[in-house]
């Protein structure tokens, strides 16, 4: 009778623990426009530039030695581990949610010897009784008719889809801020060349200035006037050497080691060209961004949480049963007749508790607040893309524009130099030519550097550089 009543409460829990009384979930309206901005900064993309979300790392950074260097930062980053094992920790917190709705069995084996003194057994002779039991049974079990472990499961399993996300979006943001760290480090170099071979020019014009001064063709004016752009030089010389050893230390620090010489650049000229990516006609795009889905995925875990708070009103049902043998002899526990069983359910219903009616509403609260997070975070994003291709659209004239300036300074600075050769000009105009000449020549590289920036902000900013979320189904499986 027992394992009848037993096998029908089983099978009726089975087909109702699918029902919940989660809300139906509606994704909110990106508060964005649909498309993104068109104006005189913004420029079409290329024909054939792929969608950064599809274009993976490796083809977008063409550079061999950064993709070593993104590689070893991928396997050692501390914060990408923690955020890795976060990961972990919540896909054990979402198996231990889930193991609820099933019932825990336990096989419990007990034995008590007592003795009773005369006095107290009610006869004349002191007493000694033996009980031994072994049973298999379920302690506890709540039957989920009403959804609240289910519920709970669900809110467990998106928080679980919200660290992956979190972890995707560490992943983006660690391959861009060390490609970029690669690319500043790239760029101060090629400035410290720049100045080094700028203090060797100005200090072989200052020797022959100089000796020019001691056999009397030049005023001592020209001497100090040429010996002031040595001593910029050598400032900017000692301010770069500074800015390369900065820049080796935050590569290494994000990389987790040290990373070897032969690995890091010497100028930025000599670096791979990146892939242009496309940001796509919609700003739909936008809703597959890692960092957005967190937002989601945190959105629906707080939905969930008012289906466990509603169902919390309801009747709870729960379920201690024993199945076993027990005999007042060791040796006959397991003996023909010694069949032993119970249980015992029990029904919940709560008929006043004001706190399960202000846990709803704080629910509901919680997801009012998701939804205004999420919303903000699109928004954000939004502008992201915005100012990331706002300033695409403009870069490519900004280098053009720079490379013609570099190229007139150029030949004035040669013109200045003949003239003064010649003695038609003063030196002073020699200084001023090549000031400009070295200023054009640091700005064309602070240029290239800023449109390879924007390049690496644009793949990060439209979900580039993270995995697939078939990562996501693989850790589930495991």
């Amino acid at each position: 009778m027992m394992m009848k009543t037993f096998s029908v409460l089983t099978i009726a829990a089975l087909f109702l623990t699918g029902c919940t009384m989660i809300p139906k979930y509606t994704r909110p309206e990106p508060p964005i426009p649909a498309s993104w901005p068109n104006s005189s900064a913004y420029k079409e993309s290329p024909p054939a530039a792929p969608s950064a979300a599809v274009l993976k790392w490796r083809e977008f950074f063409a550079d061999e030695r950064l993709q070593t260097i993104i590689d070893t930062a991928l396997k050692n980053n501390r914060d990408l581990r923690v955020a890795a094992l976060n990961v972990e920790r919540a896909r054990a917190l979402y198996r231990i949610q889930r193991a609820e709705l099933f019932p825990t069995i336990d096989a419990v084996v007990n034995g008590s010897r007592q003795r009773q003194p005369a006095g107290v057994s009610g006869n004349a002779f002191a007493k000694t009784s033996e009980q031994y039991s072994a049973n298999l049974g379920i302690s506890s079990w709540e039957i989920d008719f009403f959804g609240r472990i289910r519920s709970l499961e669900k809110s467990a399993l998106e928080n679980f889809f919200s660290t992956e996300h979190a972890r995707r979006s560490a992943q983006i943001l660690l391959i861009s801020e060390v490609a970029n760290a690669y690319l500043t480090l790239a760029a101060d170099r090629e400035n410290l060349m720049l100045s080094q071979s700028t203090m060797e020019s100005q200090q072989a014009a200052y020797n022959l200035i100089r000796r020019r001064h001691e056999v009397g063709i030049v005023p001592e004016l020209d001497v100090h006037q040429v010996q002031t752009r040595v001593d910029t030089a050598r400032v900017d010389v000692a301010r770069f050497t500074q800015l390369v050893a900065q820049d080796e230390n935050a590569l290494n620090l994000l990389v987790g080691s040290t990373v070897t010489a032969d690995l890091l650049p010497e100028s930025l000229s000599i670096v791979s060209p990146l892939t242009d990516v496309s940001p796509g006609a919609s700003s739909d795009v936008l809703l597959n961004r890692p960092d957005i889905l967190q937002a989601e995925s945190s959105l629906k875990a707080a939905n969930a949480n008012i289906g466990a708070a509603r169902a919390a009103l309801f009747p709870r049902i729960t379920l201690t049963t024993a199945l076993g043998a027990a005999s007042s002899d060791l040796t006959g526990l397991f003996q023909p007749g010694s069949l032993a069983w119970n249980y015992a359910p029990q029904l919940v219903m709560p008929i006043f508790d004001a706190r399960l009616w202000s846990a709803l509403k704080a629910t509901k609260v919680d997801r009012e607040i998701a939804v205004a997070q999420y919303e903000r975070a699109i928004q954000g994003a939004f502008r992201d893309v915005a100012d990331a291709l706002a300033q695409r659209g403009t870069l490519g004239d900004q280098i053009e524009a720079q490379q013609s300036l570099l190229d007139a300074t150029s030949e004035a600075y040669r013109l200045s130099n003949t003239r003064y050769e010649r003695g038609t000009d003063i030196y002073l105009n020699v200084l001023d030519a090549q000031r400009s000449l070295y200023s054009a020549q640091q700005g064309l590289i602070s240029i290239r550097l800023a449109k390879l920036a924007n390049q690496v902000r644009l793949y990060a900013v439209l979900g580039g550089g993270g995995d697939s979320d078939t990562s996501m189904q693989a850790n589930m499986n495991n």
